[in-house]
């Protein structure tokens, strides 16, 4: 049986998303992750989530798409709109797929006459196994998903790993005092808050744990839950810094497993280094005003923290 057509998409993509490439992008990741510190950082605090996490990945996703940062804030609104209000408000979000097809058809057209070093020239360039160039439409689809994979995933990692760092001053310590156990810490911050849950359809009539499901019946494969499995994880509930067996589902599994795995753990591993580097010691300013996003991406949307370092 031939490979699924994602597959071969996948196969253009990849090396745009590699070890190597995504340390090309970790300087750039730093110095955003930098000014958008610049703009509160002499405050006594701010909202994490809507001044900081949501930012981060927007403008490296844009900058991967060779998008001006100046038309960050639209993506942000459309973003918004695709992911969070699709359960609610299927006009707001028909609308929002309109209107940033048109956005990025227009740009794919200029790559056309001005390519650049950025993923739109590259898929303008791909072909396929047999031999095809990608149609307008086909690019169009790639650049959609990036953006619905790339940034809402990731700001949610990034604001709940700081809404447990302003309440784990313990953490929080042995971040900045143990510097190079950001890496398990990543992991760890992707386990125990991973953003994403998935759909899938049941292919045959099965049972698994008691529940029965039939064939064509719709359901939600939450990957925070399978991280909290305690067969598979030790002290599943509680965040371990240094956990060493790590093996979480954060990004999948399986032929579908995020392909931007890679850029997302630098971001996340940035935004929190910056962040630590900068803020030294913060705390929530509210836990109750602190709110949460609604449908399969979890992350918190009002991160209110209070500024304590001086």
């Amino acid at each position: 049986e031939a490979p699924p057509y994602h597959t071969d998409i996948r196969r253009i993509l990849l090396p745009l998303f590699s070890p190597a490439v995504v340390a090309e992008y970790e300087p750039i990741t730093r110095t955003i992750a930098s000014d958008l510190i610049d703009a509160f950082v002499d405050d006594s605090g701010c909202d994490a989530a809507a001044a900081y996490a949501q930012h981060v990945p927007i403008k490296v996703i844009t900058r991967l798409l060779g998008i001006p940062d100046s038309d960050h804030a639209q993506f942000r609104d459309w973003i918004h709109r695709l992911v969070e209000q699709s359960p609610l408000a299927s006009d707001s979000t028909y609308d929002a797929i309109i209107e940033i097809g048109g956005y990025l058809s227009s740009h794919i057209e200029q790559h056309r006459t001005h390519p650049a070093h950025d993923v739109i020239t590259h898929l303008l360039d791909a072909r396929l196994p047999d031999d095809r160039l990608l149609t307008r439409d086909e690019i169009l689809g790639v650049c959609i998903l990036l953006l619905l994979a790339g940034i809402d995933t990731t700001w949610s990692a990034i604001g709940s790993s700081l809404l447990h760092l302003a309440t784990h001053p313990d953490d929080r310590h042995r971040l900045r005092t143990e510097p190079d156990l950001i890496h398990t810490a990543t992991e760890e911050f992707l386990r125990a808050f991973a953003p994403v849950t998935m759909a899938r359809e049941v292919i045959e009539d099965t049972e698994i744990g008691g529940c029965p499901m039939r064939k064509g019946d719709r359901v939600l494969l939450p990957f925070p839950s399978g991280n909290r499995d305690p067969n598979a994880f030790d002290r599943p509930d509680d965040v371990v810094l240094d956990r060493q067996a790590n093996r979480h589902f954060a990004f999948g599994v399986g032929i579908h497993r995020c392909l931007g795995s890679n850029l997302a753990r630098m971001e996340l591993r940035v935004a929190i280094e910056t962040w630590l580097e900068r803020i030294p010691e913060f705390e929530l300013t509210d836990p109750d005003a602190v709110t949460w996003s609604a449908g399969q991406v979890r992350g918190p949307r009002h991160l209110p923290l209070t500024f304590t370092y001086r």
